[in-house]
């Protein structure tokens, strides 16, 4: 065990970690060693002497939690470690519904669906409803359930919340509460959840039974939650039951990178949490370690901007380093191909790797031009967040099999497997028996185990088909029941024929596939060894939760490490390159257009723009293009308003057209007030204002003033119909605010409902 493990620390990291008593609020700015804080505060409480298995530390991703628990280990020992409940949020919530499960009605080997599993559900109640799914969309539909349950909006709450079902109504989607409410049934009848019932299950675990909830107040006598600002709703209320008793609740995050409104977190928590505690510590990480001073100080002149946000001066004591370079180029095609060369040319020169290079975007489509450019340069690239290895289809068949094995009532995974290998039971028959299962409110597996019931519904000959398939997932379930998660894993591969099938593969994808299977099977018994040292459970079950739980970021693989990132600036949070360029720095691009109807989307933005710079050690290029292809045309474009909030002692322009080795800033410029904000120990507060002259590009030909603007929203009234480029033909449901930031809710036809800021809009009259 080091004995000197404090020294490793800086004096502010050391306050954060010492002070372990009530509760406590670090705010760690970017690259100023977060992570470090919580694991020594983690290996202090353990030096001290607090029992292990009284420390709960929740993480986002397995990753973080793995790393930080071999570095505990380090500074602790292995017995004092040993039984920390560390993980996930959703690892360590499955871990509390695995014992608590019956008190909600679920088998202890309940399902947990994933992403597509959830989609896949939706999309068969869309097709049985007989709804239109250009209309209802099943990503759309998956979208609006997660958001409602991390609100804890249960179905039955949604179907009978008049002002909900009112809105879904107005935005023509008058059967979403119906598709949730099937769609809860059918997860509920599967014995399986989804994500966010792990979340919303808790929520009503720790509200119906007290008791249950005073077992775990107890247990936990320290809580610590990394990247707190990421946390939703639902997460915020378990962490504050959770922590009533001990108080002794540590918070670790950054306001400044708050980024995931999307997915349903919210800001206010590590805002007002102070008003959560008003005895809290506060401790502020400053030191940024990863950055030279020039991006470090560029960041802080970005973010300055927003006006939530708790104050604090991040520094580095790295050397100055280069000025952030600006590139400008001509369309889109040529952003890409300047952006790949520079790459190219700068890997050659400075003989750097390709895996210290990253391109970040504000959207996944703009990866594209990226990706053509690459492979014309022979650049090695991996997309980041693109197909998981778990995700595809030869890995699903094969643990849809292994779900069936501890759960046969899992519909999903029988939908899945109940033709594959084939055996002769059609796409026809399928949905008969699910229908069939629907009608008598029974699950499909006891359809298909009891064909003396329900002989009239399938041919003889298709009911001996469909026993084949029961008696061999009978068969498994039984043989697998004491076995580890390897042997049983072995066992399925071979019983059901999908080893022999992918083995016979001759080609290169088939030979691909059964490759991957090899993979897995190598996972699972690297787990299986993993367990049984440490003392866990190693069965299947055990096995199913923890891929279920994977991240994108568990799942890199070795050989995707000395490729160029490209990625979109919310996948990288958490990351680091030596070089980073941030693409499509264009106004409705980035910031996005649908930020721009509320200033708290306009600063979550912002904070996005900090993330991406600050991912940077050495060098960060800007890029923009002037023109940009938008739905096959042509479009012209206006350089981010980020860019002019960024100092100019930071920036390293263009050269001009006439001299090529000189840089000049841009020609158009104009003073604006900038409000400088800071948030007190106590308060939100606005310093006072300050006049600065902050540079403008210049606008692109063609960009709409703010007068020609202003002229077209007097012909916009509530109930004119209009049409949006991207959004199509829409009726227009109120009008707010005043000039320029005037809004409209608007219903369109095919995306809903829009909130638009007009001057940004370019909304059109439809005379049709």
């Amino acid at each position: 065990m080091a004995d000197n493990y404090l020294s490793d620390l800086n004096e502010a990291q050391k306050v954060a970690v010492v002070n372990t008593e009530g509760p406590s609020l670090v705010i760690a700015g970017a690259g100023s060693g977060k992570t470090r804080v919580l694991t020594y505060r983690i290996a202090h409480l353990l030096r001290k002497g607090v029992p292990a298995n009284s420390i709960l530390a929740l993480t986002f991703t397995n990753k973080a939690a793995e790393e930080m628990k071999e570095r505990i280990i380090k500074i602790a020992g292995y017995n004092n470690s040993r039984y920390l409940w560390m993980g996930t949020f959703h690892s360590i919530f499955a871990r509390i519904l695995r014992v608590e499960s019956d008190k909600l009605g679920y088998p202890s080997t309940y399902t947990i669906y994933d992403a597509t599993d959830s989609r896949s559900l939706v999309k068969t109640i869309i097709k049985e409803m007989g709804l239109d799914d250009k209309v209802y969309k099943p990503s759309f539909v998956a979208a609006r359930i997660s958001a409602a349950k991390n609100n804890l909006i249960t179905a039955q709450v949604y179907a009978s919340n008049k002002s909900i079902t009112e809105r879904d109504r107005i935005s023509k989607i008058p059967m979403l509460s119906e598709i949730y409410l099937r769609y809860a049934a059918r997860c509920y009848k599967s014995g399986a959840m989804d994500f966010d019932d792990l979340l919303i299950n808790t929520n009503i675990l720790l509200r119906d039974y007290p008791d249950v909830l005073s077992n775990y107040q107890q247990r936990f006598n320290y809580i610590l939650v990394d990247e707190y600002q990421d946390t939703n709703y639902a997460q915020y209320l378990i962490i504050k039951k959770l922590s009533e008793k001990h108080r002794n609740l540590c918070v670790v995050g950054d306001d400044a990178q708050s980024i995931y409104s999307f997915r349903g977190a919210r800001i206010e928590n590590i805002l007002n949490f102070r008003n959560d505690y008003p005895d809290y510590a506060l401790y502020k990480l400053e030191r940024n370690y990863r950055s030279t001073r020039t991006i470090v100080k560029a960041a802080n002149s970005i973010i300055i901007n927003n006006k939530g946000q708790i104050s604090k001066t991040v520094y580095s004591e790295n050397s100055e380093g280069d000025r952030i370079r600006i590139m400008e180029s001509m369309t889109d095609g040529e952003e890409g191909f300047r952006i790949a060369s520079d790459i190219f040319d700068r890997s050659l020169s400075e003989q750097v790797k390709w895996e210290e290079f990253a391109v970040l975007y504000r959207t996944n489509a703009q990866s594209r031009i990226f990706e053509e450019t690459f492979r014309k340069k022979n650049i090695p690239y991996k997309i980041y967040g693109g197909l998981s290895f778990y995700e595809r289809k030869e890995i699903k068949d094969i643990l849809a099999y292994l779900r069936m094995v501890i759960n046969p009532n899992d519909e999903e995974a029988l939908r899945r497997t109940i033709n594959y290998p084939r055996r002769g039971i059609g796409k026809t028959t399928i949905e008969r028996i699910f229908e069939a299962a629907a009608n008598k409110e029974v699950t499909t597996w006891e359809i298909i185990s009891d064909s003396s019931s329900y002989q009239p519904l399938l041919t003889p000959a298709t009911w001996k088909r469909v026993q084949v398939y029961t008696d061999l997932v009978n068969s498994l379930s039984s043989e697998c029941t004491n076995a580890d998660a390897y042997g049983a894993a072995i066992k399925t591969a071979t019983v059901t024929g999908i080893m022999k099938e992918l083995k016979e593969g001759q080609t290169p994808e088939e030979i691909s596939r059964y490759e991957n299977l090899q993979e897995l099977l190598n996972a699972i018994k690297e787990f299986t060894d993993a367990a049984e040292t440490n003392g866990e459970p190693n069965d299947l079950a055990a096995y199913l939760e923890s891929v279920a739980l994977l991240t994108d970021r568990d799942t890199e693989k070795e050989e995707d490490r000395n490729k160029v990132t490209l990625m979109t600036m919310h996948s990288a949070k958490g990351l680091e390159f030596k070089h980073v360029y941030i693409a499509g720095l264009e106004e409705n691009l980035f910031p996005s257009l649908m930020s721009l109807a509320e200033n708290m989307g306009l600063e979550e933005e912002r904070r996005l723009f900090y993330v991406a710079v600050t991912r940077a050690k050495e060098y960060v290029t800007l890029s923009y293009a002037l023109n940009r292809y938008r739905w096959g045309k042509l479009e012209n474009c206006t350089p981010s308003r980020f860019l002019s909030e960024i100092d100019d002692d930071y920036l390293q322009y263009p050269p001009s057209a006439e001299k090529n080795d000189n840089y000049r800033p841009p020609e158009y410029k104009r003073p604006f007030d900038r409000r400088r904000t800071a948030m007190t120990d106590k308060s939100v507060e606005y310093t006072s204002p300050h006049e600065r002259n902050l540079k403008k590009f210049k606008p692109a030909t063609g960009y709409n003033t703010g007068d020609q603007q202003l002229a077209a929203e007097k012909d916009l009234k509530e109930g004119a119909v209009v049409y949006h480029e991207r959004f199509g033909r829409g009726t227009i449901l109120s009008i707010d605010g005043e000039a320029p930031n005037t809004t409209a809710l608007v219903v369109f036809d095919d995306s809903g409902e829009k909130k638009l800021l007009l001057r940004f809009a370019k909304l059109r009259l439809n005379d049709n």
